[in-house]
């Protein structure tokens, strides 16, 4: 009988001093308690004190994606928004994930107010998309990209889509825009 009084006291002792998952910590295939393998049925239960909001599409041919909003219940903060590998099936897993609160950061602090230099410091930068308005910045090791504002480029830059643009030329005080994890 003691034996197992003294087993479940180690136990117990055990289990309280396992540290909670972060839920702002970013990782290559986490977003705080979110993984790339969570399914869209799962999702009540692991923001079951945040708010979700799904966004149906007017329209199906248009292919548009059907996001996933999660607000934060008590203060109405947006957290993050998400899109899922199929339309709206229950089972499809999660394909892209926007981080919208700053909390969130991974092991090197990079969060959604970090700048270019952040990232160019830290990464080893995979490509660099120049678009109308908006610069993709790609870094596989992380399975993440960012967009930053053409605004944040030097005047002679910001208008011509065909010209390649080197990390080099990219201000380090560029603010990021948008803060994406994709999952494959």
């Amino acid at each position: 009988m003691k034996y197992y009084l003294f087993l479940a006291t180690l136990l117990g002792l055990f289990v309280a001093c396992e540290k909670p998952a972060d839920p702002f910590m970013i990782t290559k295939n986490s977003v705080g308690l979110l993984t790339d393998s969570t399914m869209i049925k799962d999702l009540k239960t692991i923001f079951l004190n945040d708010s979700l909001s799904r966004f149906i599409g007017g329209d199906e041919f248009i292919g548009s994606t059907n996001t996933i909003s999660v607000y934060e219940k008590a203060s109405g903060i947006l957290l993050l928004e998400l899109d899922p590998n199929l339309a709206l099936d229950s089972l499809s897993s999660i394909r892209t994930v926007r981080i919208m609160d700053p909390r969130f950061k991974n092991q090197d602090g990079l969060n959604k107010l970090s700048t270019f230099g952040d990232i160019n410091s830290r990464y080893l930068i995979s490509s660099i998309q120049n678009t109308l308005k908006n610069l993709i910045i790609s870094v596989d090791k992380i399975n993440a990209y960012f967009t930053l504002s053409k605004a944040e480029l030097p005047e002679e830059m910001r208008y011509n889509m065909n010209s390649k643009i080197e990390a080099i030329s990219i201000p380090e005080n560029a603010k990021i825009k948008d803060f994406y994890l994709q999952w494959y």
